[in-house]
């Protein structure tokens, strides 16, 4: 097995996994994996800029996770960095940043390649089992964007739309500088709107209602896994391979978009970070489940991050 660390840099957080893999097998051994919100794309939507005090928490976080992949001896490095700074102007300071903290340079990579590595995460572990159909349907529903990528062993089609968790907030659920809560009708129909116009892009290329089975990743659809479970804290093990029904995940969106601040800080399964996005987040989910006819989202806590270190691991391999 290769030992490999993987960074994830996405527009709301930023991620680390250390594992010990085997492309050969699919075999991946976790040895640390973590989560620092850090809201990289804060205002990127509007200005087309990252912000000065957004970098300064994505580089806290990178100096915390160097410390960690010394410590644990990893063969090779790579850094993947998404939708916030594939968008903004001044995305030299970011790979300047991540290159002195790190040593390697981030990735910007493309949303299709995006796509081809969340599937990979996701669906690596699957194969073989009777009881999920085929062909797969991926989503990953970040903070910028959202990946819909469609799948048997390998990708058929992919695409990335622009409907984050943090993205849909901030254009629909700002006003005066703070988030509307709860949200009005008319803030939420203005969303649906633009989800249900992405949604027909992401159609135009990617045939999301051959799926026979939805594989839902990232933040957003495993927040909506533990509160559908009324998990008494956020547990990794409860939330992988679990599944929500449409109609739960129909009930718990319409109690968010209904909710303060207060109220959804105080659901003990929530992360602070996504208090505030969260019910954006589940208005795309469930937006997706009622395009494609699904009865229910399988969740996955394995997606993009992992398929990054598979595919680190196969480069390492492949240099020996």
């Amino acid at each position: 097995m290769t030992r490999v660390a993987a960074v994830d840099c996405g527009t709301n957080s930023i991620r680390l996994l250390v594992a010990d893999v085997d492309p050969a097998t699919g075999q991946l051994v976790d040895l640390d994996r973590r989560m620092t919100i850090v809201r990289l794309g804060q205002g990127v939507d509007k200005t087309g800029r990252l912000a000065p005090e957004a970098l300064e928490r994505t580089f806290a976080a990178c100096r915390d996770y160097a410390a960690i992949i010394r410590e644990l001896g990893a063969e090779r490095l790579r850094f993947v960095a998404t939708s916030a700074s594939r968008d903004a102007s001044n995305r030299d300071d970011f790979v300047r940043g991540v290159v002195e903290i790190l040593g390697v340079e981030p990735e910007v990579i493309t949303g299709d390649e995006e796509a081809e590595l969340s599937f990979t995460g996701a669906t690596r572990e699957l194969t073989g089992r009777d009881d999920l159909a085929k062909p797969y349907l991926v989503v990953d529903i970040g903070g910028g964007s959202t990946e819909f990528v469609v799948g048997d062993d390998a990708v058929r089609a992919g695409r990335s739309v622009n409907i984050g968790c943090v993205r849909m907030t901030e254009r629909h659920l700002v006003r005066d500088g703070k988030v509307t809560d709860p949200p009005t009708p008319d803030q939420i129909t203005a969303m649906r709107a633009d989800i249900e116009a992405a949604l027909d892009l992401a159609e135009e290329t990617v045939p999301l209602r051959e799926a026979r089975t939805l594989v839902g990743l990232a933040g957003s659809v495993t927040t909506v896994s533990a509160i559908a479970q009324n998990l008494p804290a956020y547990d990794t093990e409860a939330i992988h391979h679990s599944r929500v029904s449409y109609d739960r995940v129909r009930e718990i969106t319409e109690s968010l978009l209904r909710s303060t601040h207060a109220e959804r800080a105080a659901i003990p399964s929530m992360h602070p970070g996504r208090v505030d996005v969260i019910g954006a987040g589940a208005l795309v989910l469930l937006s997706i489940m009622e395009r494609v006819g699904a009865s229910e989202v399988v969740v996955s806590e394995h997606d993009i991050l992992d398929g990054i270190a598979f595919k680190a691991a196969e480069v390492a391999e492949a240099g020996k």
